[in-house]
């Protein structure tokens, strides 16, 4: 108990009691801490430190603001003798101690159910359920980068018709290596860091705003909501910039087993930590990872029915003019659909991190006239809530700029 001896204004009653001044304005408005006022100023005596003591006290006992306030109506009001105030006072803390006895059991239901919960998480195996690499029967939609021939397998090992190492050889000498069950083609292939892990998602979500979370989170549930309207069966998906692999997860179970999705990125790490994910899953699907450049994918020219431009042509813009779609367009078929998500800016400012040349590519006009030009008809499209701050990984937008996102289904 603190002994209050002069009266104190609210700064010095606030930090003789270790709360903030909010705090004790908060028990003011409720009438609970009630200090005299002298022009202008409130002034904090011993009957406001009696009044806080027995709040504080009331508190550690359960009481809510609410109740205490009941309490302390009782005490202004009543006056009553001791042998009734002893009743009225048994009865409400007989009645808190029922209601806390009440969550006690409720909460040990709840650490029941979770210990069975991390019990049940603890049983399941961490080795991948099956080992993932190219299918055998897909070689029929590769052909070589460099001047479109025929590629061969050499020195290929193969499990349960997967091809996970190999070579893939074409006779004009050119050569495609398979690692690791990964395609990869190019000399334009990255690799960085990525946790072996899944902690690289929770690390994006504590390091990314609440509102581009959000942003993102409403797009990938749209567009799961396409997919699943779509006709996949013995269909080629090709998707450009798979990344972290965040489409891909949503729509993973949506996938018939007899399509086929292609998922490109160049960095090689990231496939590597999105396949390694992706074989741990129950049910196998005709995934191929291929780790090339955009325009140096070996596969046919018209031989994908769906592409998936999930930020991927957004992320392109940053360093080329190219509307990415257009220059991707030879491996489309004439009649294929279109699912994209772009990152479109509502502004840009003076200091903007997007070069001038690059910015047509981030404007929703710019962006609808380019798909529209590659005869992409609309079927559905959606407009996100602008977002002013990302994230360590969406740092290309700065103070002062609004970013949203614009996604677009079509068919042509």
């Amino acid at each position: 108990m603190i002994i209050i001896g002069d009266n104190m204004r609210i700064g010095k009653f606030a930090q003789v009691n270790n709360l903030s001044i909010d705090t004790i304005r908060h028990y003011m408005d409720l009438g609970l801490i009630l200090p005299e006022k002298q022009g202008g100023q409130y002034y904090f005596d011993s009957r406001c430190q009696k009044a806080l003591d027995q709040i504080l006290n009331l508190k550690g006992l359960g009481f809510n603001l609410n109740e205490i306030k009941i309490i302390f109506f009782y005490e202004s009001f009543g006056r009553l003798t001791d042998y009734e105030g002893d009743i009225y006072y048994r009865e409400l803390f007989i009645d808190k101690h029922r209601k806390v006895s009440e969550e006690i059991e409720r909460l040990l239901k709840i650490k029941d159910k979770l210990k069975n919960e991390i019990d049940a998480m603890s049983e399941k195996s961490s080795e991948p359920a099956f080992e993932m690499g190219i299918n055998l029967k897909n070689l029929e939609l590769f052909k070589c980068s460099k001047c479109n021939g025929s590629l061969v397998l050499k020195d290929g090992r193969i499990s349960n018709n997967q091809i996970i190492n190999g070579t893939l050889k074409c006779s004009c000498g050119e050569e495609h290596i398979i690692e690791s069950g990964i395609l990869k083609a190019g000399n334009s292939i990255y690799t960085s860091s990525v946790n072996s892990d899944d902690n690289s998602i929770s690390d994006y979500i504590s390091l990314t705003s609440t509102s581009y979370l959000d942003n993102l989170h409403k797009g990938l549930e749209w567009s799961s909501r396409k997919i699943e309207n779509l006709k996949l069966n013995e269909k080629v998906l090709l998707e450009l910039g798979t990344g972290m692999g965040f489409f891909l997860r949503n729509i993973y179970n949506q996938l018939p087993e007899d399509c086929v999705y292609i998922a490109v990125d160049h960095n090689l790490e990231r496939h590597k930590f999105l396949k390694k994910l992706i074989e741990k899953a129950p049910n196998p699907k005709n995934i191929i990872f291929i780790c090339s450049d955009f325009l140096e994918i070996p596969i046919k020219e018209r031989s994908v029915d769906y592409i998936l431009d999930i930020s991927g042509s957004s992320n392109y813009s940053f360093e080329h003019e190219e509307f990415l779609l257009k220059s991707v367009d030879s491996y489309v078929k004439e009649d294929a659909c279109l699912l994209g998500s772009f990152i479109t800016f509502k502004n840009f400012s003076g200091n903007s991190l997007i070069e001038r040349k690059y910015r047509k590519n981030f404007l929703a006009k710019n962006i609808k006239q380019e798909i529209e030009s590659l005869n992409y008809k609309l079927i559905e499209e959606r407009i996100s809530d602008t977002a002013d701050k990302g994230g360590r990984y969406e740092s290309f937008f700065v103070d002062g700029e609004k970013v949203y996102s614009y996604s677009f289904l079509g068919k042509r």
